[in-house]
C-alpha cells in the first residue's frame, strides 16, 4: 500500500506548481517545495513582503505536513502555491543543511513560534501591523497580554478566536472585512494542520496581506503549552519532548508521519539553486548520496 502511495505522487510537482518569492536555495521533497531559509532570513523576508502590501501565503512545514501532502494531492497543491514554505521541522533542517544550506542549522531553524515572536519584536521598529487569528479565547487573551507586556510598541491591530467548525461563506466574508478594516500587514493563523493551510488558500485572493500558518505558536508563546528545553531544540529533539508531553495526541503524527517522510526520501530530493538572475537551476540528489553526506557530516557534492 505504501509503495503504491509513493508511486502515485509526482515528486517533481514542487518545481513548477508554485510562485516562490525567494530565489535562494530550495528543495523538493514528497512533491513539496521547501525554501531553505534560516530564522533571520525568514523574518526579514516576511517583513519585506508585509511592506510590499500584496497578498502572500507562508507555510511552516515539517515531516507531518509532507506526510499529509504525500497522501492528499489537493493539500500538496496548496503547499506548493505558498509563496514561502519554511523548514519548521528538525528533519527538514537537517536535510536542507546537507543539500547546501550552509547558514541553516537547528540553532537557526525557523520554528513557527520563533518566527512569530521575532517578527512581533521587529515590528516595534518597522511598524508592521499584526493580526492574530486562531486558538481559543483564553489562550488568545493570554497571548495578547504577554505580547503587549513584552513588546509594548508592537502594532497588534486585532485578535480573533474563530469557532471550532467550518465557517459559512457569510462568516468568511465577515473575517475578510475585519482583516481589511484592521489594515493588518501580517495575519498569523493558528488553526492546526491542515485546516490553517486550507484557510490561507481560501483567503489569499481576498486580502492584500501576508498570511502565515503558525500551528501551535500561539500556545507556546502564551505559555499554554510547555516548550522543549533549548538544548533539545538545538539537537533536533523537540519532537521527542512534544511526544512525551502529549503522547495520545501526537503518537500517530510522529510515528506514521515520520515513516512516510523517510519513505519519501528513498526517492531522493530535487535541489533548486538560486542564480544571480533570479532564476533557479535544478539538480537531483539520490537517497544514496544523502545517506553518504549524512554519514560524513558534509553537504552533498
Amino acid at each position: 500500500m505504501l509503495t503504491l502511495q509513493l508511486d502515485r505522487v509526482r515528486f517533481e510537482e514542487g518545481l513548477g506548481n508554485n510562485r516562490p518569492v525567494s530565489t535562494r536555495l530550495a528543495f523538493v521533497c514528497c512533491g513539496v517545495r521547501i525554501d531553505a531559509l534560516a530564522l533571520d532570513a525568514a523574518v526579514a523576508d516576511l517583513e519585506r513582503l508585509a511592506c510590499a502590501g500584496k497578498s502572500r501565503v507562508v507555510h511552516l512545514c515539517n515531516a507531518n505536513n509532507l506526510a499529509l501532502a504525500l497522501r492528499d494531492a489537493e493539500y500538496r497543491r496548496l503547499l506548493n502555491e505558498g509563496d514561502l514554505n519554511l523548514p519548521d521541522g528538525a528533519p527538514l533542517v537537517l536535510l536542507a543543511k546537507h543539500v547546501g544550506a550552509r547558514d541553516l542549522n537547528q540553532q537557526h531553524r525557523p520554528r513557527g513560534v520563533d518566527v512569530f515572536l521575532r517578527s512581533i519584536e521587529r515590528s516595534q521598529h518597522s511598524g508592521v501591523r499584526h493580526y492574530l487569528y486562531g486558538s481559543d479565547q483564553s489562550t488568545l487573551e493570554a497571548l495578547a497580554q504577554r505580547l503587549r507586556a513584552t513588546y509594548p510598541s508592537a502594532p497588534i491591530v486585532g485578535t480573533e478566536s474563530p469557532p471550532f467548525r467550518p465557517l459559512s461563506e457569510e462568516e468568511k466574508q465577515a473575517v475578510v472585512d475585519r482583516l481589511r478594516s484592521s489594515r493588518a500587514q501580517i495575519v498569523w493563523v493558528a488553526l492546526g494542520t491542515p485546516r490553517q493551510d486550507e484557510f490561507l488558500g481560501e483567503l489569499r485572493d481576498r486580502v492584500d496581506t501576508v498570511l502565515v500558518a503558525v500551528g501551535a505558536a500561539f500556545d507556546f508563546a502564551a505559555g499554554a503549552k510547555p516548550q522543549a528545553p533549548v538544548w533539545l531544540q538545538r539537537h533536533g529533539l523537540e519532537w521527542f519532548f512534544r511526544l512525551s508531553t502529549e503522547p495520545r495526541r501526537l503518537w500517530k503524527r510522529y510515528v506514521v508521519g515520520n515513516v512516510l517522510f523517510l519513505a519519501c526520501l528513498r526517492r531522493g530530493v530535487t535541489v533548486l539553486d538560486g542564480d544571480e538572475n533570479g532564476g533557479r537551476k535544478s539538480r537531483w540528489v539520490s537517497w544514496r548520496e544523502l545517506l553518504s553526506a549524512l554519514a560524513d557530516g558534509r553537504p552533498v557534492a
